[in-house]
């Protein structure tokens, strides 16, 4: 047994584990299996006060601490770190009358909303009820509801943290207005997070699904969803996908290599006019569209619910005209071709998005009106190196149509926040991290600014405006 290991023993009652110990890789590895932490320790915290326990002993023995929940962005910023996972955080509080969640930080989004969808109500969530309600609300959180209600963050009304000097607190607006500020959306540099309070809404008629066609159909498709979302009302949501399925022995057979085209929607009330749109559109070979509730709205996208390497790239659009669909169709998915990039999305934003609540935190709000998103297969280093080139392809070819942010949560590993904020929100949240925690001790995946000592120009804050 290490040193490290065995003084953790003696401060905390949650399992850990340090390396060489059986369970250590399996605890250690994030849900991207392509981006390896290498950690010194992974310590699964019982409690929040076990939590708080372990801070105060991180900080008198100069250890940095990451944390995780369910390791969907991960990044090599955890490299030499004790990792916390809060798996353990499970809790899980419907407050019906106040149309309040209350979660541990452990918790996923799919027990969140099978609770909240009893009582007709819905969370803010992402397309993949696996996610981590934490960290994705922490990074702002972009999902099937963001057009209506903006990011998941401007929902949060209290955390409950652990804070660099081991204190356990109650951060609202009124308590730790910095603080409270930070944590809805500049992601989990500033504290130890162990728990989230945040308002839900009334969701009980929902409609949603992914309509399916092949490669053939895709300037059709993109047509369509171009007219569909320029008169689409706030509670639809519309993302397009050029799916090009891998030849990998774990994708369907009739599927495997076949390049389509998918739009997925979830429809918030009766906005659904605009899917007249596709309905046009000859050569259909699946229609999952039907009424939901918020525990299905996870299925729609028919996302994969297990670990596995990937590479996903995000950047912000400022239009999706008829020559940018023209440019994305060229350079992503020419027809009949199979290549590495498995999805090429764009997702229409707008509504809520960019007209933030004036205390929206630091994620603030979007200008831009789509989201493009680009994720590849990374099962060896070889084909990562080939999804990584197409990707940046992509991205040259509709650079003039970028904005040059992106969403904190569509970070990949080697990136970092400069590319989110702007040069105003950037400094203030250093000024937080410097006054909050001076030494250190947090460091999320993504850190609001290099470590302690080192200096990095790719950390200049990316343009304020579009």
């Amino acid at each position: 047994m290490s040193g490290l290991g065995r003084d953790l023993r003696q401060v905390v009652r949650g399992r850990v584990l340090v390396p060489g110990e059986e369970g250590f890789e399996e605890a250690g590895a994030a849900w991207n299996l392509a981006v390896r932490q290498r950690v010194s320790a992974v310590v699964e915290v019982a409690d929040a006060a076990d939590a708080a326990g372990l801070v105060r002993f991180a900080a008198a023995a100069e250890v940095s601490l990451s944390t995780r929940a369910t390791g969907h962005s991960p990044s090599a910023a955890a490299d030499g770190t004790v990792l916390v996972t809060t798996r353990a955080l499970d809790e899980v509080e419907i407050d019906v009358a106040s149309r309040v969640a209350r979660v541990g930080a452990g918790v996923a989004w799919q027990p969140v909303l099978e609770r909240a969808a009893v009582h007709g109500l819905a969370g803010a969530c992402g397309s993949s009820a696996v996610v981590g309600v934490a960290g994705y609300t922490l990074g702002g959180g972009v999902g099937w509801f963001a057009r209506s209600r903006g990011y998941a963050a401007h929902a949060v009304r209290a955390l409950n943290v652990v804070t660099a000097d081991g204190d356990r607190r109650r951060v609202t607006a009124e308590s730790n207005p910095d603080l409270f500020w930070a944590l809805r959306g500049g992601g989990g540099d500033f504290a130890l997070v162990t728990g989230l309070e945040f308002e839900l809404f009334d969701a009980p008629e929902l409609f949603g699904g992914r309509m399916l066609w092949p490669a053939e159909r895709s300037a059709a498709v993109i047509a369509a969803f171009q007219e569909a979302t320029a008169e689409a009302e706030a509670g639809l949501s519309l993302w397009l996908t050029l799916i090009q399925f891998p030849p990998f022995p774990q994708v369907p057979e009739p599927l495997r290599g076949q390049a389509m085209v998918a739009v997925d929607v979830v429809a918030v009330g009766a906005v659904t006019g605009p899917l007249r749109r596709f309905d046009e559109i000859a050569g259909l070979v699946l229609d999952t569209r039907r009424p939901l509730d918020a525990a299905q709205v996870g299925e729609v996208c028919m996302e994969p619910t297990d670990p596995a390497p990937a590479r996903v790239r995000g950047e912000l659009l400022t239009d999706f005209s008829a020559e940018v669909g023209e440019a994305l169709l060229a350079a992503a998915a020419p027809q009949g071709s199979v290549g590495p990039l498995a999805l090429v999305q764009i997702r229409h934003l707008g509504g809520a998005l960019a007209t933030p609540p004036a205390d929206a935190g630091c994620a603030g709000g979007i200008a831009e009106p789509y989201l493009l998103s680009l994720l590849g297969p990374a099962p060896t280093p070889e084909f990562e190196a080939l999804v990584v080139e197409r990707q940046a392809a992509v991205v040259d070819a509709m650079r003039p149509h970028l904005s040059g942010r992106k969403p904190f949560t569509y970070l990949d590993s080697g990136e970092n926040p400069a590319a989110v904020f702007d040069t105003e929100t950037l400094a203030r949240l250093r000024d937080i991290k410097a006054r909050r925690d001076p030494d250190g001790l947090f460091r999320s995946n993504f850190p609001v600014a290099p470590p302690l000592g080192e200096a990095d120009p790719s950390w200049a804050a990316a343009p304020a405006t579009v």
